[in-house]
Order: structure tokens, then sequence, then C-alpha cells
């Protein structure tokens, strides 16, 4: 056998053998938010399972700064070795375009592995406006647009995106009000003082729109949610409109394929189980679990998409 051949063969199997033997030592899993958004409950939920299937910790690590930028610049940084991953959201497709620069790039610098759930946003409204639907909330902000806000959860957030390309869409005008958080803005708008958001479904503010201390006008997602099925969708009064948040893990890019496949495995048998689907449940969560090809288109379609609507708004945050 040539010696170049003999080299790939070498080579090769040692690939496969480190991945064979992956993990070896303690997996960090970086969240680049705060600790009760989504990606870190995603992360906090399945880090333990990981644990317990393939023998080594999983520790998640919050690295909040700068919309999520100082944790992926982090992990862009990291060795490509399946030791450092990471859970991340919708606003990493978003903010190449809303940053004049990055520290990394988010087709080239990462490798997809998985993109885990998908969460409806929630169109929602104080009481006090005494609307109870899409049309009725647009023929009210027409007419009384200067006295309305609406709150996002941060001027990178897919909350205030979400919410810009409805505005364009219903051809309405709010001032928005960006908060550091989701938690915080969904308390102003409680209080009152912000009358709208369009904003993740999950966790507190679906417990709210259930109980009636908010009004659901309608979900965001191509279909309706299992878990609203009482409300429609924004598409069904302005078709084609879709906006929804999600979560995935990513790692550095030149990860061993066969250590992303590890992970994409495992992680799918872990969200195939009764109580993981119990779990996202109670985050108004669809589990996706799709494969790492899937993950990189919906990064680049999302990149795209945002990117488009970005420009078109001159939407900036540096």
């Amino acid at each position: 056998m040539p010696r170049v051949a003999l080299a790939l063969l070498a080579a090769l199997l040692a690939f496969q053998g480190a991945a064979q033997d992956y993990p070896s030592k303690p997996v960090r899993v970086f969240v680049p938010s705060s600790p009760g958004g989504a990606s870190d409950v995603a992360a906090r939920l399945v880090s333990p399972k990981l644990a317990e299937v393939l023998g080594q910790p999983f520790i998640v690590e919050n690295r909040v700064a700068s919309g999520g930028i100082v944790g992926t610049a982090q992990l862009a940084k990291s060795p490509a070795d399946g030791y450092a991953i990471m859970m991340t959201f919708d606003t990493f497709a978003s903010n190449p375009h809303l940053y004049k620069e990055l520290p990394y790039d988010v087709v080239k610098d990462f490798a997809p592995v998985m993109l885990l759930a998908r969460y409806p946003q929630i169109l929602v409204v104080h009481p006090s406006l005494k609307v109870k639907t899409v049309p009725e909330f647009v023929a009210y902000a027409k007419a009384n647009g200067a006295k309305l806000n609406y709150g996002s959860a941060g001027p990178a957030s897919s909350s205030r995106l979400a919410f810009e390309l409805f505005k364009e869409t219903a051809g309405i005008e709010l001032e928005a009000v960006h908060y550091k958080g989701g938690g915080p803005a969904i308390n102003d708008l409680l209080a009152g003082t912000v009358q709208v958001m369009l904003i993740q479904a999950g966790g507190a503010i679906g417990q709210n729109v259930r109980s009636g201390k908010l009004v659901g006008l309608a979900t965001s997602g191509r279909q309706r949610s299992p878990h609203f099925p009482d409300l429609p969708t924004i598409a069904d009064f302005y078709p084609g409109f879709e906006t929804t948040s999600w979560v995935g893990v990513i790692a550095p890019a030149g990860t061993p394929r066969p250590v992303i496949d590890r992970l994409n495995g495992t992680l799918a048998r872990i969200l195939a189980a009764p109580d993981m689907k119990e779990k996202f449940d109670v985050q108004s969560a669809e589990i996706v679990a799709g494969t790492p090809e899937q993950f990189g288109e919906l990064i680049k379609s999302e990149t795209v998409k945002w990117g488009k609507i970005i420009r078109e708004k001159n939407i900036r945050v540096d």
C-alpha cells in the first residue's frame, strides 16, 4: 500500500478511535444567556441525560453578555474536539446583521449538531386594550399608535425582530421599550407599562395567557400551536407571516463528524423519551431533534431572512 494511503488510513483509524472514546472527560455546555431562558432551560434538561448516557459530566456554563456574542466567540475559539459545545438560540442567525462586526462567522466557525426544539411566539396584549383578535388590535393600533408601546426582551432579541416584522406586515407604528430579558418585559406588560408583545410562548407568558391575566391574540407559526389550539395564527390574517424561536446545539468548526454524530444520536434518543416531551411541553416547545444538515440549513435560511428584514428596517444595535 502506498505511503500516502497508509498515512490516510492511520489518520482515519485514529479519528474513529477518538470518536469511539468520546467523551473521556467532562464536557462544557455553554449557554450564551442568563438562567431561565429557553436555551438555559433546554441545556439543563438534556445535560444530565447526556451525562447519564455517555458517562461524563456535561457542565452547563452561562456566558452572559452582549446578546450571546461573548459566549459564542468563546466557543469559536475552543478546541474542535467535542469538549465544548453550546446551546444556542435564534438570535445566533440574526446577530451578524445587527452588529457591525462579530468576532466569528456563524456559518464558517461552527458545526451544527442538532436543532432541538421550536417555540411558537405569541402576540399578547394587556387586557386594558379590550381587544380580542388580531384585526381588532391592528385597528386599535392604527387609531392609537402614539399611545402604545411594545415590549421586547432586548434590542437584539427575536421578540424585537418579530414585532418589527409584524409592524411592517400590519402597517402599524409603535415605539419599542427594550428590556434586559423576557422576564422584566413580561412584568411590565402585566403592569400595563407596555401594552403588547410578540414573544416566545413558553413559561410565564403562556401561564399568564391561560390564567387570563394577559390576552393572547394569535401565535406566529405556520400552523396552530398544539399548546394554544384555540388561538389562530397571525398568518390566518396575513398570509405568509411566520416567526418562531428555537434552540439548538452547535460545536466549533472542525469537530470530528463521528463526535457530532454521537452527540446527535444520543440527543435524539434522549428527546424521544416521554418524560422529556412532557418537560418541553411545559415550555410550549415542539421537539424537533433533526439532523446536523437540517440545522445547518435552518441557520442559513434564518440568516438570509432576518438579514433582509434588518436591512429594510434599518435596525442596528451598535
